[in-house]
């Protein structure tokens, strides 16, 4: 895997991380405190801008996920590497 991927790149796949993170987080602790309105809000919150964060990155550089969770350009983009998993 050769191939030169511009910094931005990298700076929003680690975003993307961070934020699904951070969603991770609040789904175990909502698991355990299903009132706390707050953490329900902060929850909708992330799920949002990790939407938005995927869809910018999707649209630049391909899809994040296979089997029909994620949309493809034309031509097919899964040939193109390097795949999020391999950064």
């Amino acid at each position: 895997m050769n191939k030169q991927l511009p910094q931005e790149y990298y700076q929003l796949l680690e975003e993307i991380q961070a934020v699904d993170f951070v969603l991770v987080e609040l789904n175990l602790y909502l698991d355990t405190h299903p009132d706390d309105y707050d953490a329900i809000e902060q929850f909708n919150t992330f799920t949002k801008k990790s939407k938005e964060l995927k869809i910018v990155f999707e649209k630049k550089y391909g899809p994040l996920m296979n089997f029909g969770r994620s949309f493809s350009n034309y031509p097919w983009d899964w040939k193109e590497a390097p795949w999020p998993w391999q950064v």
